[in-house]
């Protein structure tokens, strides 16, 4: 499940711009540059990682997750309940509520909520975010979760989940943020999207939404009734919206802001110079690749077959492409080695779960030749273009507008192959008109980026079915892959999902669908004065409530 995140928080600007700077006048607030302003505070609807992440700032769900640096997997703690416990089998999870949990307006949170939450998150009226997701539960025609069935309220504090025979289900897909069943059972399910309780959120977490100036300031204050609440720890959190990324970074080295993500390499130096800021890191979330559509896209466009691309469709040449682009320059002369090269995409911080094994496609264009050659690619008219069955190798990269690391590495990847006898093209589009043909699987090749989840999904990115991988963009098929993903949607040992993680690595590797590029840092700026920020992989401002100043 492709799981998305939050957005950001806004305050009164004349304080913020006389003040912000200022510890000594407001020692426990720390202020966030973000780039852009929330449409909502509900979680049903965020649809962004930064709605998400403030959504969930204000609506904590049953249990926590947080990223295990040894193991380089998520754990899970209490959080709204105090402890859960699965039937042996799997068919039903317990959950013991706390009974100590307020919403914000001074009514309790009861299995009520739950119930009423996830029965929200899952009606076609509604139209949230995770509708579709709730397959392991019992659901009606519509994928609309059946109540009766699937609930046993034992009592206010005690909740039992009832799975239908043959699902695997995983505690991470069954916890969701809880909302206030007495605040939206009023409206109407359609008119949820909509409601004023979406912009006035009664939340059951250490924070409250204070103030929202719109495009401005989004400004949440503590919750001093909440579980969490320590007066140690910061009392005001402020998102402040600056959409242009050289204000936010003055702000940011001025101290007017206290934190600012994806900082760009070429200003690393800069802000290190400030004084006042440190920099910080969050790996292994993001990858960019180069992909070679894995089947033709005028046959799948006309009837939907799967016929081999006529440059890409073979291993090998996949696999001499990778050997022609000279990833590394990249990554050390635009990166600054802000990142690693990337060979498939389970990430590094997946550290049980790494395949060391894999080895690179080093940059080699004299082997990217003879492997080309072999496959019948030859200049036999000298005009410096290889080909095949009167089949020149030529073709057009598309890459997004607007992005500086693309268009320097498009650059690189159209010179490297270029050196080898491909002819290339490099053509701009506009990010829709991207998706849009992302979608319709139009184009031959194109440079984008993917933000991983956590935990690992692998089916709908790399699935042969494509009806039921609809990020497989590139078309990429592979019966013995598909077998594996079939297996580790099953409940199994460590050890099971190791060998199998293992080997789908072995067999993508082989197969090279795609050129895995780079995995790129996510650069995160920070006032020294912050502490307790545990940034790391599952994301910069998670847990902010344990966060203190020192001044």
């Amino acid at each position: 499940m492709i799981r998305k995140s939050l957005f950001l928080l806004p305050i009164l600007l004349i304080a913020l711009l006389s003040s912000c700077g200022t510890k000594t006048e407001h020692p426990n607030r720390v202020v966030i540059g973000i780039p852009s302003d929330v449409n909502t505070f509900n979680p049903l609807f965020a649809s962004s990682v930064d709605e998400g992440q403030v959504t969930e700032l204000l609506y904590l769900s049953l249990a926590d997750f947080r990223w295990n640096e040894n193991l380089g997997e998520l754990e899970a703690h209490p959080m709204l309940a105090n402890s859960w416990k699965w039937a042996e089998d799997s068919s039903s999870i317990t959950f013991y509520l706390r009974d100590d949990v307020m919403w914000s307006d001074s009514i309790p949170l009861t299995t009520e909520d739950v119930v009423f939450s996830l029965d929200v998150y899952s009606d076609p009226a509604v139209s949230s975010r995770l509708y579709g997701f709730f397959e392991d539960f019992y659901t009606d025609e519509e994928n609309h979760i059946d109540v009766k069935k699937s609930f046993i309220v034992q009592s206010d504090y005690e909740l039992q989940i009832n799975f239908k025979p043959g699902s695997t289900p995983k505690l991470i897909d069954v916890v969701h943020p809880v909302i206030p069943k007495h605040i939206f059972d009023k409206y109407d399910r359609k008119d949820i999207e909509t409601a004023d309780a979406n912009f006035n959120p009664v939340t059951n977490s250490p924070f409250v939404l204070k103030k929202w100036d719109r495009n401005q300031t989004i400004t949440l204050g503590v919750n001093e009734n909440s579980f969490l609440y320590n007066p140690e720890n910061i009392n005001e959190l402020i998102f402040k919206i600056i959409p242009d990324y050289t204000s936010r970074l003055t702000q940011l080295k001025k101290g007017e802001i206290d934190l600012m993500e994806l900082i760009a390499t070429e200003d690393i130096e800069e802000v290190k110079n400030s004084g006042i800021v440190e920099l910080m890191t969050i790996e292994g979330r993001e990858y960019d690749y180069v992909a070679w559509n894995n089947i033709d896209p005028n046959v799948y466009k006309d009837g939907g077959g799967i016929t081999p691309h006529k440059l890409f469709g073979k291993k090998e040449v996949r696999i001499a492409l990778t050997h022609a682009i000279n990833r590394k320059e990249i990554l050390e002369e635009y990166l600054y080695n802000y990142g690693e090269l990337a060979a498939t995409p389970i990430s590094p911080i997946f550290k049980t779960y790494i395949n060391s094994d894999i080895e690179q496609y080093n940059y080699d264009p004299e082997k990217a030749r003879k492997i080309l050659a072999k496959e019948g690619w030859r200049d036999s008219n000298n005009n410096g273009v290889i080909d095949k069955n009167g089949i020149e190798f030529e073709f057009t990269l598309n890459i997004p507008g607007g992005n500086p690391l693309r268009s320097y590495a498009s650059t690189i990847v159209k010179n490297n192959l270029n050196a080898v006898g491909i002819s290339i093209k490099v053509e701009t589009l506009e990010m829709g008109t991207l998706i849009d043909k992302l979608n319709s699987k139009s184009m031959d090749a194109w440079m984008a980026a993917w933000y991983i989840p956590i935990p690992i999904e692998l089916k709908v990115f790399w699935y042969s079915d494509l009806q039921y991988s609809p990020l497989n963009f590139a078309s990429y098929q592979n019966k013995k892959a598909d077998k594996i993903m079939d297996e580790l949607t099953k409940n199994s040992t460590m050890d099971k999902k190791k060998e199998l993680y293992f080997k789908f690595q072995e067999i993508l590797h082989e197969d090279e669908p795609i050129t895995f590029m780079y995995w790129k840092s996510n650069i995160v700026g920070v006032n020294e004065t912050l502490r307790n920020t545990g940034i790391g992989p599952f994301g910069a401002i998670t847990h902010c409530w344990e966060w203190s100043v020192e001044n």
